[in-house]
């Protein structure tokens, strides 16, 4: 005989209005197909507790119950198979009903996940955005720098190359004139070796002329004294005859012819002319100094004697130099020059003051940088002829006393520029452009011959300079530009030295 299955006994369970042991039976064989839900977990716990118990009570009533009704509901099961078909098909729907539910539910979790996931993307994405339009506003902020730094720097690169177009330029110009100067020079020195030469061979026609006539005055001076010797005999001879005549009492009718003798036989004498006199007067010619034009007067100290240039300097100057002839019976040397600008006022500064022991005065190029240069010689009341240079190249400087040198010195502002477009004074120091004077500054004596050339000039034409020569090419500035005499300062026209 077959056993019947559950549904079977589910069936038997209806007939029979128990529902307790098929509900039990139901749930506790149908645990595989709740498994991994609330239910099934509560059910297995529930057949854990009254696993044993209730499963001997349940096999012990179904067998005794089995017999009676097996009989009964043979032909009943029959005809209810369609209804346990449904019932596996339901199950089996209920069953796919899970599996879809789970599946749903496990898609539904992921979809949370990812859209959490997503809104933490967006949210990082977001402060990525902000981080990178942070650093973008950091980068025009620092782009809009470097380019107000490169504006700036392109126009003090702009500034810079003008200055040293300026520079070349007046490069240019010096080395054009030193080269014409240096031409000039080797012409001058090529004339001057070819007069030497004629010269030399004109000392050497007298030379051997002059040995010629040695040999010639010999020859005359060997004869003179054999005609010497001969008068001499002749007038021993003649005195002889004298003394025997005047023995003979006949020294009354000769004595004419022998007056007439004795003239005839007296030598001449030459007697050279005097040439002292002509000496001094052509040395005196020689020493005149007539390079002069005209003198400054500056009568006494105070703020008001002083004069001013009407033109300026045209271009900045990398070499200079400053002559004049000065004569001062002060016990001090004042200021001789100032010139100043806008951004400076002591660009170039010959700075001297009334103090009680004054030896020297200041030599200013660019303040605060200055020399030293003695003046103790120049307070003697008496004309001395003074000239500074400077040199930028170089950065050296000369100072001329008298054309000797009295001082020098190296490593003074080189590469330094003297710019254009200042004052210049004469006779006081500038505070400020054309003011700020000093009285215990200002310059008291006389001053002749001022010239300013835009280049350094050579030992030799300062002492061409000194000893009254012409004046050397290259000249920006003389008494004749000054346009404003202030004060009792006084301007006469003076050709030679000593008629200032």
């Amino acid at each position: 005989m077959q056993l019947p299955n559950i549904k079977q006994l589910l069936l038997i369970h209806k007939s029979t209005h128990t529902h307790r042991a098929p509900r039990f039976i139901f749930r506790f064989y149908h645990q595989p197909l709740l498994k991994g839900t609330q239910r099934g977990s509560r059910v297995i716990l529930f057949g854990m507790g009254f696993g044993k118990m209730f499963t001997w009570f349940f096999i012990t009533w179904v067998c005794c119950n089995l017999h009676v009704s097996c009989s009964q509901q043979a032909e009943s099961v029959k005809q209810r198979k369609p209804f346990f078909e449904r019932l596996r098909r339901l199950e089996e729907q209920f069953r796919r009903f899970q599996e879809l539910s789970l599946t749903r539910l496990q898609i539904i979790s992921a979809n949370f996940n990812i859209s959490s996931s997503v809104d933490l993307r967006l949210q990082s994405l977001a402060e990525q955005s902000d981080n990178i339009s942070a650093t973008m506003s950091r980068f025009h902020t620092a782009t809009e720098n470097d380019i107000a730094t490169l504006k700036s720097w392109m126009k003090k690169l702009q500034k810079k190359t003008k200055k040293i177009d300026l520079k070349m330029s007046t490069l240019e110009q010096v080395l054009n004139e030193r080269s014409k100067q240096l031409s000039k020079a080797k012409k001058e020195q090529s004339e001057m070796m070819s007069n030497l030469t004629a010269a030399v061979e004109g000392h050497r026609e007298r030379i051997s002329s002059l040995a010629a006539g040695r040999s010639q005055l010999q020859k005359e001076t060997e004869g003179l004294r054999d005609e010497v010797k001969r008068h001499g005999m002749i007038i021993a001879r003649f005195e002889e005859r004298m003394k025997s005549a005047l023995q003979n009492d006949a020294l009354s009718a000769k004595p004419r012819p022998v007056q007439a003798a004795a003239a005839a036989i007296e030598p001449r004498v030459h007697r050279a002319k005097p040439v002292k006199a002509a000496k001094q007067q052509h040395t005196q010619r020689e020493g005149s100094i007539c390079n002069v034009n005209s003198m400054m007067h500056f009568p006494n100290s105070s703020i008001e004697n002083y004069a001013s240039f009407g033109k300026e300097f045209s271009t900045g100057l990398f070499e200079i130099t400053i002559c004049s002839w000065l004569k001062t019976k002060a016990n001090y040397l004042g200021t001789m020059l100032s010139y100043a600008t806008e951004d400076n006022d002591n660009k170039l500064v010959l700075h001297g003051r009334n103090t009680s022991k004054q030896t020297t005065i200041h030599f200013v190029i660019g303040d605060p940088a200055f020399r030293e240069l003695p003046v103790r010689s120049l307070l003697d009341g008496r004309w001395h002829h003074v000239c500074i240079i400077w040199s930028s190249f170089e950065g050296k400087y000369w100072y001329y006393i008298d054309r000797r040198l009295a001082a020098t010195g190296s490593k003074f502002q080189k590469g330094y520029e003297i710019p254009a477009g200042g004052t210049l004074i004469i006779g006081q120091e500038q505070d400020n452009m054309g003011g700020g004077f000093d009285e215990t500054e200002s310059f008291v004596g006389n001053l002749a011959g001022f010239t300013i050339w835009n280049r350094a000039l050579s030992p030799g034409e300062i002492s061409g300079i000194t000893t009254g020569k012409l004046l050397p090419g290259g000249q920006m500035l003389t008494f004749n530009d000054i346009s404003i005499l202030n004060g009792g300062v006084q301007h006469y026209n003076c050709t030679c030295l000593e008629h200032c």
